[in-house]
């Protein structure tokens, strides 16, 4: 069906369809299609459809009717034409629309370059976001495209600017910017209705410096009719303008430029945007000849387009903070939850520990008192462990770098690990490594992060006869990369698992493992600006490999001479391995984080 669509004036976005054989257009009761224009005439037009086309009759209106910018009395309507009348302005749009239902997939075909059938050419070329005044050879557009392409284009503009803003701080003071370039206002603020219903400003702006003492008064009786009208208001000269000529602040501040339209979100008004121009008393400026500013209907369609697009942001923003806090909310219970189980599994070990060295001690049986405190240390190691990786990983902080000596680095970390090893009847094998190998990196994060591998390494063999750990390093000076591998012949990962590796209290371990500690690794090698690679086929064994760039130590200056960190880099993995065993091992020392 044939429609007129307002695409400027006080009824913009109302749609009229011409369903009848013609259709009176005018500002009186009785039109068909009535208009709310001063300007225009009580019976301004008939649009009359003959046969399948339709035609536009100018009934003898005082201001005339303008066709695409040209005056007509008579003329047939074409698909796209823009109809003005007074200060409004529609677009005719025809019936031969395609209709979904008549119009099914099945109807498109991609014709191929070989079939014969593609005809097409390329006559003519843009870039995206190129200047349209290359479709022009050079010259400037006409002035009617101009004026539209710059409306689109402050559309275009605000919709993808405010859309990327998540913070309403930071929002709002935006959308005045946008106000300010799409209008050329001086002075703009935003007015958001609170949880009361009472409406206050969020966000004031001020072209240049603002003057001494001055304020911006909002009329109270324009913002009430925007928000209960829903709809924008040019208020220049106010005091003649009938719909507020009562208006008790309207009277008070005699307002003579201004402009405020909705915050429409989707289902309701959020608030208003209001600006205006400064008088020339209140710029300071001399009395001029020259004529006031004023706002024009284009000002306000660009308005009520940037308060639409504004009002969704707002929305968008609101229900990004409430999608945060919700996540935030689910992510403390679980955590809670889960650390809690954890907690609830040591208590119950150290109310063990200490119940038999209590019946040893009541006894006298040494041996028993022994046990029960080999359960306290394990399990208060339980709990410094947790509490240590769960630090580590909500602390975020840049790495603390210095000069380590790698292979000294690696040596304490098998010499920790060494009694549990043992204590499974384990291999722990070690690379050789270069002492002369020195790396600018955090050492106690590396520390942690390459101990808790270690550690869920030892625990998949445990139970594995013939299991064994290796770690191997390697510097490639060239690239500037150090690499940590630490790998074993375990049962390895199940593929369904791999996805979740680091994912945070992801264990495979059941009440063994707290899910903290590849999540804490995988945190600290990232920080560094690396990564961790796996490799695991199941049933054969995994591999955790850490990568770490720029691990060279910085040139440092001393006076005039230099001492660069490129001749401490001089040593290179070997990848020849020599087990450690120790047969006068002690206890296992269960200090770990689990995978």
């Amino acid at each position: 069906m044939a429609q007129l669509f307002v695409v400027q004036g006080e009824q913009l976005g109302h749609r009229f369809e011409l369903s009848g054989a013609k259709a009176v257009i005018g500002r009186e009761t009785g039109c068909d299609i009535r208009i709310k224009d001063p300007e225009i005439s009580r019976r301004h037009l008939e649009i009359r459809r003959e046969g399948g086309q339709f035609k536009l009759i100018d009934l003898g209106s005082a201001n005339g009717t303008l066709v695409n910018g040209v005056s007509v009395r008579e003329t047939w309507l074409r698909r796209g034409d823009r109809i003005q009348l007074g200060q409004t302005q529609i677009m005719f749009q025809d019936d031969a629309v395609i209709r979904s239902s008549d119009a099914g997939l099945e109807r498109v075909r991609i014709v191929g370059a070989d079939s014969g059938e593609d005809k097409s050419a390329i006559v003519q070329t843009l870039p995206a976001m190129a200047d349209i005044a290359q479709l022009f050879a050079g010259s400037p557009p006409p002035h009617w495209l101009q004026e539209r392409l710059a409306s689109l284009d402050v559309i275009y503009q605000a919709s993808r600017e405010i859309s990327l803003v998540t913070n309403p701080d930071e929002l709002l003071p935006r959308i005045l910017e946008l106000v300010f370039d799409a209008i050329g206002a001086d002075r703009g603020s935003v007015l958001l209705i609170d949880s009361k219903g009472l409406i206050e400003p969020r966000a004031v702006r001020c072209r240049g410096a603002a003057q001494k003492g001055e304020r911006l008064h909002i009329s109270h009786s324009i913002v009430e009719h925007v928000l209960h009208q829903r709809q924008g208001v040019i208020c220049a000269d106010t005091l003649g303008d009938s719909r507020f000529s009562d208006a008790p602040s309207v009277m008070q501040l005699g307002i003579r430029e201004a402009i405020c339209v909705p915050l429409q979100g989707r289902h309701s008004i959020l608030g208003v945007i209001y600006a205006d121009h400064r008088s020339p008393q209140e710029a300071g400026e001399e009395p001029s000849n020259l004529p006031p500013r004023r706002f024009s209907q284009d000002h306000l369609a660009l308005m009520v387009a940037i308060g639409h697009q504004a009002g969704l942001a707002l929305e968008n923003s609101s229900l990004y903070q409430e999608k945060l806090d919700a996540e935030r909310l689910a992510a403390i219970g679980q955590t809670i939850t889960i650390v809690s189980h954890h907690i609830k599994n040591v208590l119950q070990g150290l109310k063990g520990g200490s119940s038999l060295i209590q019946t040893g001690l009541d006894s006298g049986d040494l041996n028993l008192t022994r046990r029960g405190q080999s359960i306290l240390e394990r399990n208060l190691g339980r709990v410094y462990d947790l509490v240590l990786d769960m630090l580590s990983y909500a602390k975020s902080r840049e790495p603390l770098r210095e000069e380590v000596k790698l292979a000294e680095l690696i040596t304490d970390l098998v010499d920790l690990m060494r009694p549990r090893a043992e204590s499974h009847g384990l291999r722990l094998e070690i690379s050789d490594i270069a002492p002369d190998l020195i790396c600018w990196i955090d050492e106690e994060g590396i520390h942690r992060a390459i101990l808790n591998l270690i550690t869920n390494a030892l625990d998949a063999l445990a139970g594995h006869e013939g299991g064994f750990v290796k770690v191997e390093t390697n510097y490639d000076e060239v690239e500037d990369l150090l690499t940590i591998k630490v790998s074993d012949n375990g049962p390895g990962i199940a593929e369904e698992d791999l996805a979740t590796l680091f994912e945070l209290f992801a264990s495979s371990k059941g009440s063994k493992g707290t899910g903290l500690g590849l999540p804490v690794s995988d945190k600290i090698v990232r920080e560094h600006g690396g990564q961790i690679v796996v490799d695991s086929k199941f049933g054969l064994g995994t591999s955790f490999t850490i990568e770490i760039p720029h691990v060279k130590p910085p040139v440092v200056s001393h006076g005039l001479g230099r001492i660069s960190g490129e001749a401490t880099l001089t040593g290179s993995s070997i990848h020849r391995t020599s087990a450690i065993h120790e047969s006068n091992s002690t206890k296992p020392d269960d200090s770990k984080s689990s995978r």
